[in-house]
């Protein structure tokens, strides 16, 4: 018996993330399955200054233009060269300014220039994953360098959605942006998570959570849900991938998994 390799002899995964951003490609690695692989592609994001220095948040100006073309758009299509089942959108940002109809003809238009290949939205893959686990009360939980602007688009995106959002803010774990640790997260969300809240959402694809997430389950009695997990939910569910994945949400649990894409 030949040891796992890294190929994608089950499925391939393709994720369009921030240029900077180590996130997303390295947490879909961490709860992929053996025979699923994970390509990415970067996209410029526009919070590098004149001299160098990271602009320590995302406004809504920055998000917006992350989803506009050419970049995104061109990162997209060089992607399909891998033939990968799906790509996921890895940013949220642009989703709580634009709102769900944009995500929408985002997904379209990228789905147009991928030949067809699923393009998975984060927000909405968050959406489907909290209709699928009957959620009606959620926190809402995002990355320190989320503005206080930005913070409040996400609580109203979710709202429009159908969701009571009793609690939303972002966690003042570090002042630049960087790696958080499953432990700070884990306690930020134990000491903040009101008890009306039936499920913990973690937004932004940038925000390392993964690492937390069981043993949050564990003590407050209630899903957690992140932006690449759901994501990569989704994506799993398009490639037909039903392995089990344990150690990363009760999401994972759910079968069959109920994932809509957009069809030109």
């Amino acid at each position: 018996m030949w040891p796992p390799d890294g190929a994608g002899n089950t499925a391939r995964i393709g994720v369009l993330t921030v240029h900077l951003d180590p996130v997303p490609e390295s947490e879909l690695y961490t709860m992929a399955p053996t025979g699923v692989s994970i390509h990415a592609a970067r996209v410029p994001l526009g919070i590098v200054g004149p001299d160098g220095q990271i602009i320590p948040r995302v406004d809504p100006d920055v998000a917006r233009a992350f989803s506009q073309p050419p970049e995104v758009d061109d990162a997209a299509a060089l992607l399909t060269a891998l033939k990968p089942n799906a790509i996921i959108y890895a940013f949220t940002s642009s989703s709580y300014i634009l709102g769900s109809e944009a995500d929408k003809q985002l997904q379209a238009r990228l789905q147009d220039r991928t030949g067809g290949i699923p393009i998975v939205i984060q927000t909405p893959s968050m959406v489907s994953a909290l209709r699928a686990l009957e959620s009606e009360h959620i926190a809402l939980i995002h990355p320190p360098w989320f503005s206080t602007e930005l913070d409040a688009l996400g609580a109203e995106y979710f709202q429009k959605e159908g969701f009571d959002v009793v609690y939303h803010g972002s966690a003042q774990l570090r002042s630049d942006y960087g790696d958080i640790e499953p432990e700070q997260i884990f306690q930020w969300a134990k000491n903040e998570v009101p008890d009306n809240a039936d499920t913990v959402v973690i937004g932004g694809g940038g925000f390392r959570a993964i690492g937390a997430i069981e043993a949050l389950e564990r003590s407050l009695g209630r899903p957690v849900l992140s932006a690449n997990q759901a994501s990569f939910w989704c994506a799993l569910s398009i490639a037909g991938v039903n392995d089990e994945i344990v150690g990363y949400g009760q999401i994972f649990g759910i079968r069959p998994i109920p994932t809509r894409t957009v069809n030109k």
